[in-house]
Parts: C-alpha cells; structure tokens; sequence
C-alpha cells in the first residue's frame, strides 16, 4: 500500500498582464504572493511548504501560454518537482477554457493539484473543476465583451474621422494622437503625385527618389525608440499613391470617412494619380 505524503512542495506563480508599476518596491506581483505565502503558511500543519523558486510574469497576457515563467513551472511540474501550484485568483494563471484544460492536463498526468487562495477552489475533486470551469467561462466571456468594446469604440472614432494609432504616414507627424501635417515631407508627397501623375513610370520615379535621397517616414515611438526611413521602392509607392488618407479621409474596413487632419492632396491630382494606377492594373504585366 502506497504511503500517504507528508509534504506538499507549493509553488506560487504570479502575473501581471501590464508592467505598470512593476517598478515600485512592493507592486501587484508582490502583493499575490504575499496572500499566497500566508494561505502556504496556514496549511503548514498538513505538510505544506513554499518552494523559494519564483514565477512571475509581469507583464504577459492570460490570455495565452506563451509566458517564461508559466513555461518554467510546467515543465518542474513535468518533471516531478511540484506538487501544488498557488495562485492568488484563478484567472492569473490563465484566462482561457482551453489553455486551463492543457494546463490541468499536465497537473493531472504528474499528481499535480492547483489552488486558489481567494476563490478556495482546487482541481483536485469533480466539484472544484466544474466550479473553475464555470468561473473561467465568464472569465473569457469578459475578455471577448472587453475586446468587442474596444473594437466598437475604435469604429465609432473613425467614423468621426480621428486617426486611431499606427505608424504615422509620411507627411504627416503625430502630435497629441493627431495627425499634423510634416510641411517638409508633405512638398515630398505631393510632388511623388504630380510627378507620378506626369508620366505614370512607378519604376522611373522609384529611381529619381533613390538618387535624390528621399526615404519613406523616419519617426520616433512613444518609448523614445527611432525608426529609420528606408528607399522607397514600387511596393511602398504605390500604398502611398493609394493612400486616401491624404485626400483627408479615415479607412475603417473598406469605408471612408471625412477626417480630422487636412489633407494634402488635392483631388483633382488625386483623381490624375488613380487614372494611370487604375490603367496599369488593367494592362498585362
């Protein structure tokens, strides 16, 4: 007859999906493990021992499995080296049904069990998954709501023309999350029009840009990071020549509307420009 054990190796895994705040003394990791910590030491009298290992993903979505520190944890669980894994509430270690299924896989397949010090629920009875799985379901019904709402929020301001974020276009710099015409790089852009509209040669002026020096948009992120124009060649000419953002209008899967920022092409070179793209798709390659 198999022994029964009398200790219990307790593992604390801890995340955070942003990095905000990471950076103080005692930030949200800290705080799950300490509540994690005192549940351990309230269990010491069944065998219970906090492991000194620590797996923490700050910063990493629970939405999916590619985090370092839950790696980590599974793969010791793999191996034999844990025998609970504590987390302060359920949805830190995963917020999908799918991914919580492959994770009670491997808890499973290694005698594994899992415990919640806020919501008292452990994998290791039929109650206490049925009860996690309910939980978890509303866990990732919040998070697709939470994602229909941006995605409702992100249409309705580009239907009121506002410019929703992304590399900025040359021509243009991003000043307080608008769109404000680069006078400089503008010259550049409605000269390419005119000269494109001239003689409707992508490869002929794809040269002259080259030997005159001229580079697509060289910017620099929120984070301070710079990011190097490059020559612009057939394939970023022609997305610019398409680009109706520079007649003044917001994209918004397929349809348009009037936008905040001004535009700096006419249509009537607009109009010129589309003439002798429209041609070149019609015509043999």
């Amino acid at each position: 007859m198999t022994e029964a054990k009398t200790k219990f190796r307790c593992a604390i895994y801890t995340r955070k999906s942003t990095d905000e705040g990471l950076e103080q003394n005692f930030n949200s990791l800290d705080a799950q493990r300490a509540a994690c910590e005192a549940y351990i030491q309230s269990q010491a009298g069944e065998g219970w021992e906090c492991l000194p290992q620590v797996y923490d993903d700050g910063g990493w979505s629970g939405g999916n499995m590619e985090r370092p520190a839950l790696k980590r944890l599974l793969a010791e669980i793999s191996k034999g080296q844990v025998d609970i894994v504590v987390v302060y509430k359920v949805d830190r270690l995963t917020r999908s049904l799918t991914d919580f299924a492959r994770i009670v896989e491997t808890f499973d397949n290694n005698e594994a069990s899992f415990v919640s010090v806020t919501q008292a629920f452990n994998t290791t009875n039929s109650m206490g998954r049925l009860t996690l799985n309910v939980l978890l379901s509303f866990a990732q019904f919040e998070r697709e709501v939470t994602g229909e709402r941006i995605r409702d929020k992100i249409a309705a301001s580009k239907a009121k023309g506002m410019w929703m974020g992304g590399t900025p276009p040359l021509g243009y710099d991003v000043v307080d999350r608008k769109l404000l015409v680069n006078e400089r790089e503008a010259s550049l852009v409605q000269d390419i029009f005119r000269r494109y509209a001239e003689h409707g040669s992508a490869a002929r002026l794809v040269r002259e840009l080259d030997i005159e020096g001229h580079s697509t948009k060289s910017w620099v992120t929120q984070s301070g990071q710079h990011r190097a124009g490059r020559p612009i060649d057939q394939h970023y000419l022609f997305f610019l020549l398409r680009n109706r953002l520079y007649l003044g209008e917001i994209n918004h899967k397929g349809e348009y509307f009037p936008a905040q920022h001004t535009s700096i092409i006419s249509q009537e070179l607009w109009d010129g420009v589309q003439a002798f793209v429209n041609k070149r798709k019609q015509g043999p390659r």
